[in-house]
């Protein structure tokens, strides 16, 4: 019985819901209606209190409102507490242009939420079912998806105030039909689940049958599949977050820059996960449309013996190599302000495409006009390489005196709208070493001495 079979599943799972409030996601369909009846029909064996959350997108018109209708009538009729909105969907795909599923989507759980906030609702179930489950792990090999995405549908996972939970995740879609024919739910049925425009009907309609046909056990082998593969996902990321340190040289907010050959050491199974983790971090994990050939490009430009190149990745996310850091950048324009810090030596990419680098050296080098010569015993370290601030002012070699930089700017007719741009590097006493392209200061020497001296240069990547 389907009762039996989920109430094993959700034991095994450790699932316990004694004393909570749990929040339904209902359509209207056979799988939600199916799930708020099983657990509203528990509600005092269980001692749990059921409320039942709709979200009526307004692609069908009159049609969609009628099927709110009937699910705040079922609802009623079994005293289930509802919260239902309407959220004009058409017309906002129409004003933004984006995928219609994954926004609907994502404005439906932002519904959840809110409703979960307002009631103090620690879970949320919803009714996925392991046809779901198998039709979602083809689509997404089909398309390429990598890491955690080749697991399909997690059976629970963090949500809101509390978490989400899918009960029905053992069960096959003919065995919730015949729930729903046992208990006489009459379920609605959403016209667009026929058309074969969307990916997941073509699956449902012609894939599913097939593999069904070869092994009628085939839906609990890939949920087993789904499993195994989300717990030894977990742990491959459990061990890539302990060499993170190792491999990741600097962090921000829209950058992460990491170290080549630390990163070209560690196994393939992590250099894969390190990627999706700077991935997860800059995107947010607000995008979906990466795939293991983004993955597999990242990595062959890391492993390309060139010094230097660079790929785009989608919503504005560049992977810049040079010599042996790899930068990291999303949506970071030319003309922001920034300030780096070089302890002793290292490389920094700038958002205007140069790099600046610092090295030691002891030689007889003479300084030529990309690069200044430091002694390291008469300046302070950290090396900053920084924007411009109000009252900068340069010791100019060859010059007496301090000389304003807003002044060389002028003098050297940098237009307006690059000079907050434009790289200073300094000491850690802040001061100005030097104006790359400009001016010199008169901590640059003009050859190496018999010290430590420091090598920074500046070259367009």
């Amino acid at each position: 019985m389907l009762e039996e079979k989920v109430e094993e599943y959700l034991r095994k799972k450790g699932i316990v819901l004694s004393g909570k409030k749990v929040l339904v996601g209902v359509s209207g369909g056979p799988d939600s209606l199916a799930l708020l009846h099983f657990l509203w029909s528990r509600e005092s064996t269980w001692n749990i209190s059921v409320i039942a959350a709709h979200v009526d997108h307004m692609f069908r018109g009159e049609e969609s409102l009628e099927e709110a209708k009937f699910v705040e009538d079922f609802c009623k009729d079994r005293s289930i507490p509802i919260k239902w909105k309407q959220i004009n969907m058409p017309a906002i795909i129409e004003e933004t242009g984006r995928n219609g599923q994954m926004t609907s989507r994502e404005y439906r759980y932002a519904f959840y939420k809110e409703v979960m906030d307002e009631y103090e609702i620690p879970f949320l179930a919803l009714g996925h079912h392991g046809d779901d489950q198998v039709e979602t792990i083809l689509m997404r090999l089909t398309r390429g998806s990598s890491a955690k995405a080749r697991a399909g549908i997690p059976f629970s996972r963090p949500f809101g105030p509390g978490s989400l939970f899918r009960p029905f995740l053992c069960l096959e879609k003919q065995e919730i039909e015949e729930y729903c024919n046992k208990y006489m739910l009459f379920p609605r049925r959403d016209p667009s689940n026929d058309k074969e425009v969307y990916s997941r009907n073509r699956f449902r309609k012609h894939v599913l049958p097939f593999l069904k046909k070869e092994n009628p056990n085939a839906t609990a082998h890939f949920q087993r599949f789904s499993e195994e593969a989300a717990e030894d996902e977990a742990f491959l990321m459990e061990a890539t977050k302990t060499i993170w340190d190792q491999v990741v040289k600097n962090q921000k907010e829209n950058e992460i820059t990491i170290d080549i050959e630390a990163f070209l050491s560690i196994a393939i199974s992590l250099q894969r996960r390190c990627i999706h983790l700077i991935l997860n971090y800059l995107y947010k994990e607000k995008i979906s449309s990466l795939s293991a050939i983004h993955t597999n490009q990242i990595i062959t430009l890391f492993q390309n013996p060139h010094s230097s190149g660079k790929i785009d990745l989608p919503e504005g996310l560049k992977v810049v190599k040079s010599y042996n850091l790899a930068h990291f950048q999303l949506n970071i324009s030319p003309n922001a302000p920034f300030y780096y810090e070089i302890l002793k030596t290292g490389e920094i990419l700038l958002p205007n495409g140069y790099y600046i680098r610092v090295e030691y050296t002891s030689n007889t080098l003479y300084a030529t006009e990309d690069a200044i010569i430091v002694d390291s015993d008469l300046i302070t370290l950290p090396i900053v390489i920084r924007t411009r601030r109000n009252g900068d002012r340069i010791k100019v070699r060859g010059m007496d005196g301090m000389k304003k930089v807003k002044s060389i700017f002028i003098d050297a007719k940098i237009p307006l709208q690059e000079r907050d741009s434009w790289p200073i590097v300094t000491d850690g006493n802040d001061n100005i070493l030097w104006l790359p392209g400009l001016k010199k200061s008169v901590y640059s020497l003009k050859q190496a001495n018999s010290g430590y001296n420091l090598l920074i240069t500046y070259k367009k990547q």
